[in-house]
């Protein structure tokens, strides 16, 4: 690993399809970056604040980005697989259609958020905080989800099976339509009061 770029400030700057091969910034802030196209793999971003850039259609590999700042970021088809973003932030992003693919993204801030349509696939977000995000027709399966805050949150069509639902109060969320297996239909009964057999 490089030498870290610590407490630097990019502004306007043109990254399209720019190759972040193990960076490591550190506290660096973000602002009007062009990132679209960009593919990171093995780069770590610590502690830094990204606000209005563009990641369109970015792909990033074994990244980290922990403890980040995402502020009026354009996620547009953006790509996470096998990334980590422990305890990062996103208010007023667009993130869709957003694809994640394994990695840990828990204690994430997601309150919110329209992620319609995501793909979410086999990766940790424990104590991730979906608060009134909309889900609708997204895909969570095998997703580890315990400790979530999922009050208020929609649920509509979305594909479940195979992710750790024991944070779900299944009253507290819009549901019609949500597909689970049998395993988490018993978990949640449950949940209700229901005894099961």
């Amino acid at each position: 690993m490089p030498e870290p770029v610590e407490d630097v400030t990019y502004r306007q700057q043109d990254w399209y399809a720019e190759e972040l091969a193990d960076r490591h910034f550190v506290r660096c802030e973000f602002f009007h970056v062009d990132l679209t196209e960009a593919v990171s793999r093995g780069a770590v971003f610590t502690d830094c604040v990204f606000g209005n850039v563009a990641f369109n259609a970015s792909r990033h590999t074994d990244s980290a980005f922990t403890r980040c700042s995402f502020s009026k970021c354009n996620l547009f088809e953006a790509e996470f697989t096998g990334c980590k973003l422990v305890g990062s932030t996103f208010d007023r992003c667009d993130l869709r259609p957003l694809r994640v693919d394994r990695g840990d993204w828990s204690f994430v801030t997601l309150a919110g958020a329209d992620l319609r349509g995501a793909r979410i696939t086999d990766a940790r977000m424990r104590e991730v905080d979906l608060t009134g995000a909309d889900l609708t027709g997204a895909t969570l399966t095998g997703v580890d989800l315990s400790g979530a805050q999922l009050h208020a949150a929609k649920l509509i069509r979305a594909d479940l099976r195979g992710s750790d639902l024991s944070a779900l109060d299944p009253t507290a969320v819009q549901r019609s339509g949500a597909r689970i297996d049998a395993e988490q239909a018993v978990m949640l009964a449950q949940a209700l009061g229901f005894q099961v057999g």
